[in-house]
């Protein structure tokens, strides 16, 4: 038994290895800590840094995960494991994730959902498991072991799914949002949808079931209509009767929100939706991606009761035939109570003057990405006398109008208007003057090819957006204004501050910008914001030290540190300015030379005074000299040019002796010696050292009278150093040293190093203070100084 269990241990720890060893590594992750490590064909679960927030593993391989596949990963937020191959998920995978806030599971393969993954992850708030491969969701809660879970998102269901039970939202005390998707459901328990607080927004896709099985969608719809739920119905057909009636459980739940995405329908279908929504609270209704075939004859719905409709948001619709399309004048009855109507994207050319009529009470109109031209427009405004009179906001962008003054001209009547959009037409120039609306507060006229700004732009404005034009400059004077966007232009400097007293947030990203600075920031009076990242920034010295130290106290950068990167100089290309760093001396070059060159300048000073101290000058000029000479014959050579037997080097302190004792005696004896010496012999107005040099040379030995006034004379140092050279260099004794008094070796200085090597090395003569000696002491110098034949 204990050997079967070692060896299922020894197994497990190799296989636990195995799987270990075959995880990937992914370098994908930010400095926000977010891994992207998505569409990277890996097989398993990768390796990230353990304090990753954001894990994006989505578009792989993966078909398993393992118990220990996420353990180190417990400050993650969000999970995304979406198109995979998931198959197994280990009953353990999730447990240490505690703050998981979003996780994505869909469009894999698994076949069952178990509560028991989700069993500690008290901080889910959004879980799709759309798209996978189970039949059946409710028999057991998804969140069994979780009481009270924070979850706010869910969305679930595919194309097996054939049951859904009442226990599938157990313990969910408030969903946000739930979206389901079931085109081939069989059985649904009433209830499974039910909340005791109603859900805030459903999204219901299931297809063919709104012809197949109509009462099943009934009970569906039942239980998700309510007048604080926002429904939303996808990707069905309103083409018959049938799938429109269940629509009735729309208007019993007193739905005040209805929105149809990705439907088809008929001028029937749309007569017959009405009909069935009579007298219901809907106040707004929402069709998107919608194909309807017909001419919008809905006359027969005129009877309808639809006061409470107020918002009518249509967005993508392709109607056949639309050039045939009627003014909708069929729809009076609803048209008269609309505040707010968008029509985005829907072929839309014109609007008769005669249909605006009817938009008495509109005060929002958004008719962007459509054909208006500056001709239709004219009819759709009714040529400036318009009778949309509470109209406040107006949105004609993505069209294809050219004048500006022009719109200028056809909504100068409406004067509660205070927001108008005309960007991303082609009006290329701005009049000088323009008569707007005095309730006009926002102004976007980006993306118009515009080069230029003139006063056409209305004082009144508290915002403006120019983005992605042409422009270089902006000198105008806008008082109120508290918002500008100038994204995407060719500035190369902030706009003077002084213009903009009021001005909070400025948008500058996407120019030229090479720097800004601190006095540009302070003559802007109020500003709060700013984003002027993604400019071709100049990083020096001052802009460098300025962003890093200084611009968090002036503004707040509400794009972030990492959007302002450096362009130059090329050393510092594609660094975050925060990472820039600039030498000192580039920076502050001036003190650098200053301080480099007075350093040299104290370094010269210095070296000059301590070569001046240590005679090194003379030592250099001596070894010049010496070097000169170099070539010279040996001076032990028989040759005729040597002219003195002995040069004598002495103190001028011991003069006296040298002169009075050592001169006779050597010179008067027989054969007589003849002695060079400096006082007599020396050459008048030459250099020194040339005269020692050339006595030196000149002389078959050198006789050095030694003693304490000898070793403080500098010239006998320079006597001594030079002999030594010849010494160390031709290998000869021409040194005699005569030690006229007793001096102690340790008590020689150190700077005469070569006094001490010569004395080291060599025997020397003792002056003697004894008379009777002294005939002995002359023996033995006159021998040392007789020349060999």
């Amino acid at each position: 038994m204990k050997a079967s269990l070692s060896i299922f241990i020894c197994f497990s720890l190799s296989w636990t290895r195995t799987q270990t060893s075959e995880r990937p590594n992914c370098y994908g992750c930010d400095e926000d800590l977010f891994c992207d490590c998505s569409a990277k064909n890996f097989h398993h679960i990768p390796i990230v840094p353990t304090d990753v927030l954001s894990l994006d593993v989505s578009y792989n391989e993966i078909e398993s995960i393992y118990q220990k596949d996420l353990t180190a990963y417990t400050e993650l937020r969000t999970l995304k494991l979406q198109k995979n191959k998931l198959s197994m998920i280990h009953q353990e995978a999730f447990d240490s994730l505690h703050k998981l806030e979003e996780l994505d599971l869909s469009f894999n393969e698994l076949e069952n959902i178990y509560s028991v993954w989700f069993s500690h992850l008290r901080s889910l708030k959004h879980l799709n498991i759309l798209g996978n491969q189970y039949t059946t969701l409710g028999s057991v809660a998804l969140f069994q072991f979780l009481k009270n879970p924070a979850l706010k998102k869910l969305q679930f269901g595919n194309t097996f799914i054939k049951d859904v039970k009442q226990n599938m939202l157990l313990n969910i005390v408030q969903l946000d949002e739930l979206t389901f998707v079931g085109a081939n459901l069989r059985s649904y328990e009433t209830g499974s949808f039910q909340m005791a607080q109603p859900i805030r927004a459903v999204t219901l896709s299931l297809q063919g079931l709104f012809q197949e099985n109509p009462a099943l969608v009934s009970k569906i719809l039942r239980d998700v209509s309510h007048p604080e739920t926002s429904l939303i119905i996808r990707d069905i057909s309103l083409m018959t009767t049938k799938p429109i009636q269940t629509l009735q459980e729309v208007r019993q739940g007193c739905t005040r929100r209805l929105s149809f995405q990705n439907c088809s329908t008929t001028d029937e279908g749309v007569t017959l939706i009405l009909k069935v929504l009579d007298g219901s609270p809907l106040s707004y209704i929402d069709l998107e991606d919608i194909y309807l075939i017909g001419r919008g004859w809905w006359q027969k719905a005129q009877q309808t009761h639809l006061e409470n409709l107020h918002t009518i948001f249509i967005h993508n619709v392709e109607i056949q035939g639309f050039i045939g399309f009627s003014s909708m004048l069929q729809l009076v009855f609803l048209l008269k109570h609309l505040t707010k109507i968008s029509v985005i994207n829907c072929t839309v050319f014109v609007i008769p003057c005669i249909t605006t009529y009817f938009l008495r009470n509109v005060e929002y109109l958004d008719l962007s990405q459509n054909l208006l031209s500056d001709i239709t427009m004219q009819e759709t405004l009714c040529n400036g006398q318009c009778y949309m009179h509470n109209l406040n906001t107006l949105n004609v962008s993505h069209n294809s109008l050219k004048s500006l003054q022009l719109m200028v001209h056809l909504v100068s009547g409406l004067q509660k208007l205070t927001a108008l959009d005309v960007s991303h037409n082609d009006f290329l120039k701005m009049p000088q003057d323009c008569n707007w609306p005095v309730s006009l507060r926002f102004l976007n006229v980006s993306a118009t090819k515009l080069h230029k700004v003139t006063s056409c732009i209305p004082l009144s404005l508290t915002a403006l957006d120019l983005s992605q034009n042409y422009l270089t400059a902006f000198h105008l004077h806008l008082p109120k204004l508290v918002e500008l966007w100038l994204t995407g232009n060719r500035f190369i400097s902030l706009p003077e501050g002084g213009q903009f007293p009021s001005l909070q947030m400025l948008f500058i990203q996407r120019n030229t910008l090479n720097m800004f600075n601190k006095s540009d920031l302070m003559a802007f009076q109020s500003l709060q914001f700013l984003e002027a990242g993604q400019n071709n920034f100049v990083c020096s010295c001052e802009f460098v030290e300025f962003f890093k130290g200084h611009v968090d106290h002036l503004i707040t950068l509400r794009d972030g540190h990492h959007s302002y990167v450096c362009d130059s100089p090329p050393s510092l290309r594609d660094l975050t300015i925060d990472k820039a760093q600039l030498s000192v001396f580039k920076c502050h070059m001036i003190l650098s030379v200053s301080v480099v060159c007075s350093v040299t300048v104290v370094f010269l000073i210095v070296a000059v005074i301590v070569c001046y101290k240590l005679h090194v000058f003379w030592y250099l000029q001596m070894t010049v000299a010496w070097l000169k000479a170099k070539g010279k014959p040996a001076v032990y050579s028989a040759d005729a040019t040597l002219l003195y037997d002995a040069f004598v080097s002495y103190s001028q302190h011991d003069a006296e002796w040298v002169e009075e004792i050592l001169v006779p005696e050597l010179e008067s004896s027989e054969p007589p010696f003849a002695l060079c010496l400096h006082k007599r012999d020396f050459l008048p107005g030459r250099w020194i050292v040339d005269n020692i040099i050339e006595s030196i040379e000149s002389s078959y030995r050198t006789l050095f009278v030694l003693s304490e006034n000898f070793v403080t004379s500098e010239w006998c140092r320079y006597e001594l150093n030079f002999s030594h050279f010849r010494i160390m260099d031709e290998n000869n004794d021409s040194a005699i040293l005569i030690l006229l008094e007793p001096i102690a070796k340790e008590t020689i200085p150190k700077r005469f190093c070569k006094l001490r090597k010569i004395m080291n090395s060599r025997t020397y003569l003792e002056w003697p203070q004894d008379e009777g000696r002294r005939e002995e002491f002359w023996h033995n110098l006159r021998a040392v100084l007789k020349r060999e034949d």
